[in-house]
C-alpha cells in the first residue's frame, strides 16, 4: 500500500495500483509496476530470437552496402532494419534448435530496377569475376547502372563488397578478396544501382557454397536472370 506523505498533491512512497511511488534524493517519482511474464521463454519466443539473431550476424557484415541495397525501404524505418525483416520473413529456415539462412533467397540490394541478366561468377585465387549479359533498354535498365559486388564469407561471418564497380554495359567486373579466403565457403551477390542513386535492383545469388565444400579455384556458377520476390510490405 503507498503513504501519501505531504497531502493529495505530494509524493507518495509504495504501490497505488500500477503506479510505484518513491523519493531519490529529494525528488519524488512514480513509475508504472512491471508487467510479470509468466513465461518469458516458450518456444514460439525462442525460435524467433534465434531467427532474429541468424538474420542480425548476416547483416551486420554488410551493413554500408545495406543503405544503398534496401534505400527503397527506408522511408519508414532505417535500410538495415528493412533488411533484417525481410531476410527474416523470407530467408530464415528452421527453428531455435537449427536456424539457418537461405542464401539464394536472401536479397542484400532489393528494389524495381531491372535486375542482372544471364549473370555467373568465376573464383579465383585472390578475386571474383563477374560476368552479365547488357540488358539495357529491359524496363528501366540503363547502360549508366552501376554494378554492385558482394562476397559474404560463411566461416568467418564477414563480407567484402564494391558499390561503385562498373557499368551495366561493361558487362564484366572484378571483386578483389582477401588472401585468407582461399577455399572458404561464399555466397555471392550481384545487383545494380542507378547512375543518381535512386533505385536499385534486387540481388542476384550466384554462388552459394556448402560450408566445407566451396568450389576452390576456378569455380563458375551462374543462374543471375531472375528478378527476386517483391513484397509490398517489407516488415511482414
Amino acid at each position: 500500500m503507498g503513504t501519501i506523505k505531504q497531502g493529495i498533491l505530494g509524493g507518495f512512497s509504495g504501490k497505488v495500483g500500477t503506479v510505484v511511488g518513491s523519493t531519490w534524493k529529494s525528488v519524488n517519482y512514480m513509475r508504472a509496476l512491471a508487467v510479470s511474464i509468466s513465461n518469458p521463454r516458450t518456444e514460439k519466443q525462442q525460435d524467433q530470437r534465434a531467427r532474429f539473431a541468424e538474420a542480425i550476424n548476416f547483416t551486420k557484415a554488410m551493413t554500408p552496402f545495406l543503405r544503398i541495397g534496401y534505400k527503397e525501404y527506408s522511408k519508414d524505418q532505417s535500410a538495415f532494419n528493412a533488411a533484417v525483416s525481410y531476410i527474416m520473413k523470407h530467408a530464415i529456415t528452421g527453428g531455435s534448435e537449427s536456424v539457418s539462412i537461405d542464401y539464394k533467397k536472401a536479397l542484400v540490394s532489393r528494389g524495381s530496377l531491372a535486375a542482372a541478366l544471364n549473370a555467373s561468377v568465376t573464383t579465383g585465387s585472390d578475386k571474383l569475376s563477374f560476368v552479365w549479359e547488357d540488358n539495357s533498354g529491359m524496363g528501366d535498365a540503363a547502360t549508366t547502372d552501376t554494378a554492385m559486388l558482394l562476397a559474404y564469407n560463411k566461416s568467418k561471418e564477414v563480407a567484402v563488397y564494391d558499390t561503385v564497380s562498373a557499368t551495366r554495359a561493361a558487362e564484366a567486373a572484378e571483386l578483389k578478396l582477401p588472401a585468407n579466403w582461399n577455399g572458404d565457403a561464399l555466397a555471392i551477390y550481384l545487383g545494380f544501382c542507378n547512375e543518381d542513386g535512386t533505385n536499385v535492383a534486387n540481388s542476384v545469388c550466384l554462388k552459394d557454397d556448402q560450408a566445407g565444400n566451396s568450389s576452390g579455384n576456378g569455380g563458375s556458377q551462374g543462374g543471375g536472370s531472375g528478378t527476386g520476390e517483391i513484397d509490398d510490405n517489407p516488415l511482414g
